[in-house]
This record gives structure tokens, sequence and C-alpha cells, in this order.
């Protein structure tokens, strides 16, 4: 959960993005002194508005978390809660804003041990930041593993100790917290797994870095949602008709039928005008006897697509649910792209090109394509490495699709670098054609002209709402029937 009451726009900064923000807004005239102040209070203020006064252990480091640290234990102590003070090193090895914020309290500073959590309520990690790079040992690993042990609540100061800020990834220990308090923008590291399950609820305040150090800054990775998009939503006009809202042609398989009738249902939700299913003959009354809106060609072969595509109202494609991991699959993935269709593959469509992918990445134009990989999916075509962030961007670069890499971090990853981070998708999604949901309404959304990366967004962001809404005891089949109501809430927000 993330709290953007105080964040100003959907960007995401990396660590290095950070301190640059923070050095321009010095260099601007802002006091790094100001900073660490306005730092340690909205944290001191968060806990303060959740908790009544309790016995606080604020765990500091030797680095400007330290800091911050050292301000919110002079905060809860001037508003009368008992504080002890833990700090990792000696007091006398601080340096600048730090080392004057450790002079401004008053307090005893004992060394960083497990034995002081033994009476504590609530604890405050201000131990290490979001640029940590190496694992967490020593007395630090003792006592982040003492305040794991007591179960007490704990608040971390930008990112949990032990939590790249990068990656997300635990550099050898970190601690489940109950939120985390970060500053200006957020960090990679709280949505993408596993950081994203320490961090807890994640609040963005406010400290006095202004917004326009951001021009120059050019943040590439932004956190999706209608704060990026709302406005581009392709609502209809008074004039529109169904061919002008889209023809989604969706290819079906013999055996798996569910797959591609969600996708289809999916599709029309999210706003297509029609959607064909391209079916074997011997499924076509299978299809048929689904919803009446669907149309439905009788295709064997990509020969056969060809005369479907014929008819250039048919603007968008989708293959892979259900299609079966056959020659003719491949073929017809080709075709659709040989057609220049904005052509989403799922599924199948990913896995029939796992042993030559460069036969894929040549007919994709780019950006004209959406592959959806699960984690084995993505392995089977891309050998890149890093985090999740720099695999899909990386993958986007090498493939000219938008690559969107699913789980409970989605990551989507556009040819020109930009990349959107998916935080709504609750647990209720792990559940079998979740996923061909998703493409269809990516699908239903590009037919409808959505540019591929901002329709992979918009859908991503829809399917984490809707299985959010229904919540508990979740099946694919109740999500495309959400979505109405996820659109109507969207549509009534615009300003």
């Amino acid at each position: 959960m993330i709290d953007i009451s105080t964040f100003n726009g959907p960007e995401i900064l990396t660590t290095a993005e950070m301190y640059q923000a923070d050095s321009q807004a010095i260099s601007g005239g802002v006091p790094g002194i100001t900073l660490m102040e306005n730092a340690g209070r909205a944290v001191a203020d968060h806990i303060m508005s959740r908790w009544a006064r309790r016995e606080t252990v604020v765990l500091c480091g030797p680095g400007n978390n330290g800091g911050d640290g050292f301000v919110i234990a002079r905060l809860l102590a001037d508003a009368g809660w008992q504080v002890t003070l833990g700090l990792l090193g000696d007091k006398g090895c601080l340096k600048g804003d730090a080392a004057e914020m450790a002079q401004r309290w008053q307090g005893d500073v004992a060394p960083l041990a497990q034995e002081l959590i033994a009476d504590a309520s609530l604890v405050v990690d201000a131990v290490f930041g979001a640029g940590l790079d190496r694992p967490v040992t020593g007395d630090a690993l003792h006592t982040l593993q003492a305040v794991a042990e007591s179960g007490v609540p704990v608040v971390a100061v930008d990112v949990p100790s032990g939590i790249q800020g990068d990656s997300g990834a635990v550099l050898g220990f970190a601690v489940p917290c109950h939120s985390t308090v970060t500053f200006f923008r957020p960090k990679p590291g709280h949505f993408l797994l596993p950081g994203k399950q320490f961090a807890g609820e994640v609040k963005v305040a406010d400290i006095a870095i202004p917004d326009g150090v951001l021009a120059e800054i050019e943040p590439a990775t932004c956190l999706n949602g209608p704060d990026g998009w709302g406005t581009s939503y392709p609502w209809p006009d008074a004039d529109d008709h169904k061919y002008g809202r889209g023809h989604l042609v969706l290819i079906g398989g013999a055996e798996m039928t569910g797959a591609a009738r969600l996708a289809a249902r999916a599709a029309m939700r999210a706003g297509s005008g029609l959607v064909t299913i391209a079916a074997p003959p011997s499924a076509v009354p299978v299809y048929a006897s689904d919803l009446p809106v669907f149309l439905i060609a009788p295709v064997a072969n990509a020969q056969e697509l060809d005369n479907v595509l014929a008819d250039k109202r048919k603007n968008a494609a989708l293959i892979g649910p259900g299609c079966g991991l056959g020659l003719i699959t491949r073929q017809m993935a080709l075709t659709l792209l040989e057609a220049g269709l904005p052509t989403v593959l799922d599924a199948d469509a990913i896995t029939v090109f796992s042993d030559n992918p460069g036969v894929l990445f040549e007919t994709i134009e780019e950006g004209n394509a959406v592959l959806t990989p699960h984690e084995g999916e993505f392995a089977r075509l891309f050998d890149v490495s890093g985090d999740k962030v720099a695999r899909a961007r990386a993958a986007a670069e090498r493939s000219g699709a938008v690559i969107l890499l699913k789980g409970a971090d989605t990551v989507i990853a556009a040819p020109d670098g930009r990349v959107a981070i998916n935080a709504n998708a609750p647990s209720w999604l792990a559940t079998a054609g979740a996923g061909d949901v998703l493409a269809g309404l990516i699908g239903g959304l590009i037919a409808q002209r959505v540019p591929p990366f901002e329709a992979s967004c918009m859908a991503a962001w829809l399917h984490g709402a809707a299985a959010a809404q229904f919540g508990p005891g979740l099946i694919a089949s109740d999500l495309p029937g959400i979505i109405p109501d996820i659109l109507r809430e969207l549509y009534e927000s615009r300003g």
C-alpha cells in the first residue's frame, strides 16, 4: 500500500537519482540540514499519528539515515515519548549534517546492540539507507534479528535496512516493517519483490525538495496508475460507433478454449468495439456458444488468417491464450506481426519462439507489439541479468517490443527506455486464467489505438484494481464483470 497524499507525480527515482535530487536542492538554496530536519519530522509525525506514546527504540546508522534517526528521537522525546537511541559506531565519527543532528540530541547514545530491544514497544529503523550495497553483518545484523524476533512494530526510514533501494533485494537480512517513510519520490525497491514485502505501508513525504529538480534528472521509471495516464483513457465520444472503437482479432485454440474466451470478454469490457475470434473449425461451435457479441471466423492456418486480415477494419491482434505450442501458433504470430497489426503475444505465442527468439524479434516493428511473459517464459526468450527493472528494460530494447513482465511486482518496459512498475496487484490474482484476462485488456485497448506501452500500463492497473475490489475467492472469470465498476470510478474521477 502507498500513501500518495503528498506525492506530486508518478516518478520513481533510483538511489543515484535521489542523491542527485538532494544535491540539486541544496545547490538551489535548500540547506542539507533543513532536508534532514524535514525528513526526521515527517517520520516522527507519521509515528505520532499512528500510535500513542510508548517506549520507542530508535536505531541509527553512521550515515544520513542515522542523522534522520537523531531528529526522530529528539522530536519524539520533545513530545513526551520515552526514547532509547542506539548508534552503530561512534558518535564522534559522524560527519556533516548527521553530526550536527547528533549534537542536538540531548539524550544518551547507546551502542547498537540486541539488548536495546528488550523493552521496546516500537522500533524506528534508521540504520542503513537505500544505497546499501553489501550484506548486513555484525552488530547491525544481530540487532535487526532481535527486532524481528521481538515482533514489535517497526517504522523504517527511507527503506528497511538490508533492502537494496534499486532492486528490492535483501542483502543478508531485513525486518518486515509496519510502514516505511521515504522522501520526495519512492524508489524501485519499495515496489519490487522482495523489498515490497518488507516495506509495509509506504508513505512518501515532502521534505522541501522542489519538483523542478526532476527536469534535469529526467527519470525514466514511474509508478503505474491513473495519475500518469487517466486522462488518456479512450472514452468513447458521442458520435463513436463500434468500428471507431476498434476491432480486435483474437486467435483461439482448439482445446483450451476458455483462455481465449476470457481474453475476448476482457477486450470488450476494456472498450474494443468488436472482437473476432479466429479459431480452428473444429472449435467454432464452442466459441459460437459463448457471448453472442463475439464474431467467429474458422481459421485453420496462417494462410486462412491472411484472408481474415484482409478486412482492414481489423486493427489489432492478440495471440497466445490456449493456442498450443505447435508450428501453427508460431506461423500465425509471425503473420500478424508481418501484417503490421499492433499485436499482443501471450503465453504459448511467447514459448513457441524459445528455440529461436531472434526470428520473433526481427519481425517486430519497434514499439508495435506487447510480450506478456511470466518469469519462466521470460527466461526462455531473454538471456539478461540484473534486477527486474533492468531485465525488462534490456528485453524491450533487444526485442523492440513492450515487455510486461508479470508478477506481484509487474514491470512494464518500452523499447525507448520508459518503465512503469505496477504496484496494485493483490495476491488474489494467483489463479488460472488471470493472465488471459490481462492479455485481453491490453488487446482491447490497443484496438482502440492506445499505444502499446500505455495500453499495457492501463490494463495492468485495471486488472489489479478489479482483483482488489473482488477480494478473496476470486477466479479469473469474475474479473471481466468487475471492469465496468472500475472504469465507472475512473470516468467519474476525471478532473
